[in-house]
């Protein structure tokens, strides 16, 4: 590769600010650079194309350095009229050509999208022009026949159809759901009912009372819905109410429905103390959540790639979540309009209608509509098992509320499998968990005892409670106790009822999911954690932190940590550690640290997985980066432990806990209804009246890109490292060159022997950005 610049290429967002946009153009500038390119980043947005002059500037690598904790758009975003009429689109590609810039990557809503799509359609007769004109020569435009435009999604309102999730939808969800849960806290000291105006949508997770939405409008008598509904949850003892408006509300004749319409309803129709929040703009603030760090870095660097592969006929891609094809807002807009609001839901994500039901089916007390027949009602027994996890509590939530909105009689066992050999069972009622879909940890109680220590009394207890379905809401220990269960049934007969496991650990180990509850919030746990470490490490100048992340011997955390906190490198159990890498490592860190300006010289972090090596501990580790440092930095520990378990769980995973508790419910039912009259006359009084003991009647469930599947705990067998506790298809491994991709200075001219233009080239093919991470 020589040293000519390969491609010169412009970035700009656009549009509103949005959460997640500094950290796609932080990769952005260092994948370009890393790929042989200049990148010039364009502030104020359109405006800055069309102003030029030093509105339009060079980036280098450490300039994006701390990008990744800073919310909004560091360059910039503007309404800019101009660009919206010929002169300015003319203007812009002649301040372009005059740069030299060939491609132009945008990040913004579907407005700003939109534009860029006509600016590039429009290219070809705006050189054309600018040669006429005599602004520019043929010399100059010869370069720039053609211009290649490449868009990445970033809104708040992930309102962009056809894409499953936009940059910055998941933290406004983050400040959405820490604005609420803080309002109900104040609701329930003084039994008020609040009425929320939000910019998003999937404000279910929230556990409000009624929500109001564009794609989902209620009748007209809107009035008397909502009021039925706050009164039945008054009636079981829910001293708050919560009413979540969407902007944009409408009725199912489409006329608006604004806060101060409900505030007024809940007080004239049910004499109720009520308050309305607008939270605004707080919605964009903020550090960008973990996942939105991570879905940006991902979208930037493909962004790049795809800027490299393009060619003269190739069309502008839009960086989205299914396969790279995205289509505009105003279909959604458009069959709203026609009042067709199933197709406007068909349009959103593929996730928002089963997320849209399970809400309903879990927050809205119903006792007539969606009712089984009374034989097929099941007591169905909810267990927790493993270490605690965020979402353990959301699941449980949902699955009891669901199941007595169908008629089952949900039984909660407290503290794991030894509370269930101790007959610690108790049934649930509506108000027992109400609270729940927030709090962290797992409020059944939990530990990592296993059936094996003793089934006998495991199916004592099932019979005795009559328990006809399970539900096992947990890790690793959870996945080894579906197995033991199974494969005992041939002994105990009271094994053969329906067996559902929702995956929940911060590990993300489970075979059978890409998703277990809990790693998103741990994940953001660590996240928070590292920037502080950060910024600690950068305000003592030369110094390096070497954090260890738990995650038993899955690099998960790790990864995806160091990912979202721009870590330096990872030691993980996938690739282990030996005295090489860390010589290779401590070379590359002094490197960095030689190049550092002297008045601002980094702090840097490097993240260890626990289980990587008992002989390279976390303090081994720190100790060599201290001596072979040559006084050029030292170094410290921070082992983030239990915290990473997480205070309160996050908004993804709150939606994940919610939709598979909802989906593992309706198929035990399933399961269930196929062996109605099945009994075995022998053993007819041991065994309970409906056998379940084929395979696909101990699964599961789990994610898998936007879908919910479910799989058999033998298929489930097949896939998994028994000995080190995981999956052996660990999808998520492909992103791991990414943090040696972004942590290097311009990777073909740093001087370290091991990273060229070819290997960073080798190392992002290696990457699947099929869209399973975002």
């Amino acid at each position: 590769m020589s040293s000519r610049v390969r491609k010169r290429i412009g970035v700009l967002t656009s549009g509103g600010d949005s959460p997640g946009m500094n950290p796609a153009v932080r990769a952005i500038v260092r994948t370009g650079i890393a790929r042989g390119c200049e990148v010039f980043a364009i502030y104020e947005g359109y405006q800055g194309l069309v102003d030029g002059g030093d509105k339009i500037r060079k980036l280098e690598w450490e300039d994006v350095h701390g990008w990744l904790r800073v919310g909004g758009t560091l360059i910039g975003t503007a309404r800019c009229m101009s660009f919206k009429t010929h002169e300015g689109r003319l203007q812009a590609a002649e301040n372009l050509i005059k740069r030299g810039i060939d491609a132009l990557i945008v990040c913004g809503g579907d407005g700003s999208l939109t534009g860029a799509d006509i600016f590039r359609a429009e290219w070809p007769q705006l050189v054309q022009e600018l040669v006429q004109m005599g602004r520019c020569s043929k010399k100059e435009v010869e370069p720039h026949q053609f211009f290649t435009i490449v868009g990445l999604v970033g809104s708040i309102d992930n309102d962009m159809s056809s894409t499953d999730i936009t940059i910055g939808a998941v933290t406004s969800l983050h400040r959405i759901c820490e604005s609420v849960d803080c309002i109900a806290s104040t609701a329930i000291s003084h039994s008020r009912a609040f009425v929320v105006e939000v910019m998003g949508r999937h404000c279910g997770c929230c556990g409000a009372d009624f929500v109001f939405l564009p794609e989902r409008p209620p009748s007209t008598d809107w009035a008397s819905e909502v009021c039925g509904v706050v009164e039945r949850h008054r009636a079981q003892g829910k001293r708050q109410t919560t009413v979540i408006v969407a902007e944009g509300a409408i009725d199912a004749e489409l006329n608006p429905i604004k806060c101060e319409d409900v505030k007024k309803v809940l007080a004239e129709h049910l004499g109720l103390d009520t308050r309305v929040t607008t939270l605004g703009h707080v919605q964009r603030g903020g550090a960008p959540a973990a996942y939105d760090r991570n879905l940006g870095t991902i979208q930037g660097v493909e962004a790049i790639e795809a800027v490299l592969r393009a060619k003269p006929n190739t069309e502008s891609p839009m960086i989205g979540m299914r396969e790279n094809q995205v289509t505009w807002t105003h279909e959604v807009a458009e069959a709203i309009r026609r009042k067709d609001f199933a197709r406007a839901m068909e349009l959103r994500d593929p996730e928002f209608a089963e997320e849209y039901a399970a809400y309903i089916s879990s927050t809205i007390v119903d006792t007539r509509s969606i009712k089984l027949p009374e034989n097929e009602h099941l007591n169905i027994g909810i267990v927790h098992v493993g270490a605690p996890a965020g979402g353990m509590n959301a699941a449980t939530r949902v699955a009891v509320r669901f199941a007595l909105n169908r008629g089952h009689k949900p039984i909660a066992i407290h503290n794991g499998f030894k509370g269930l050999m101790d007959g610690n069972f108790e049934e649930m009622s509506w108000f027992s968990v109400d609270g729940w879909n927030a709090k962290g940890g797992s409020e059944l109680g939990t530990n990592r005892t296993l059936p094996q220590s003793d089934l006998g009394a495991v199916a004592y207890q099932l019979q005795k409670y009559g328990i006809e379905a399970l539900l096992i809401i947990g890790g690793f220990e959870g996945f080894k106790a579906l197995q033991q269960l199974e494969a005992a049934r041939d002994h105990y007969p009271n094994f053969q009822i329906p067996m559902v496991q929702i995956p929940a650990t911060i590990s993300n180990n489970v075979p059978g999911t890409e998703y277990s509850l809990g790693s998103d919030t741990s994940l953001n746990a660590v996240t928070v954690c590292c920037d502080a470490i950060a910024q600690s490490a950068s305000a003592s100048r030369r110094r390096v932190f070497v954090v260890e992340t738990q995650g038993g011997k899955t690099g998960y955390l790790s990864v995806f940590g160091g990912l979202a906190t721009g870590a330096i490198t990872v030691y993980v159990p996938e690739e282990g550690v030996n005295l090489e890498r860390i010589r290779k490592d401590i070379d590359h860190m002094r490197h960095l640290f030689k190049s550092d300006n002297p008045k601002r010289s980094l702090g840097r972090i490097v993240l260890r997985t626990e289980s990587v090596s008992q002989t390279y501990t976390t303090e081994v580790l720190s100790q060599m980066y201290m001596e072979e440092g040559q006084h050029l930095f030292d170094s410290r520990t921070s082992i983030l432990g239990y915290i990473q378990q997480g205070v309160t769980t996050s908004p993804m995973d709150r939606i994940r806990a919610a939709r598979q508790a909802y989906k593992a419910i309706l198929y035990m039912e399933e399961k269930a209804k196929g062996a109605l009259g099945r009994t075995d006359d022998v053993r007819a009084a041991a065994i309970p009246m409906r056998i379940c003991n084929d395979f696909d009647s101990a699964v599961i469930i789990g994610i898998k890109g936007s879908s919910v599947i479910f799989t058999s705990i033998r298929e489930a067998l097949r896939e998994t490292d028994m000995e080190n506790r995981k999956s052996r298809k660990a999808w998520w491994w492909s992103y791991r060159p990414l943090i040696d991709v972004l942590s290097l200075k311009v990777a073909h001219a740093n001087g370290i022997p091991d990273w060229t233009v070819e290997k960073v080239e080798e190392a992002l093919r290696s990457i699947e950005c099929d869209s399973r991470y975002y």
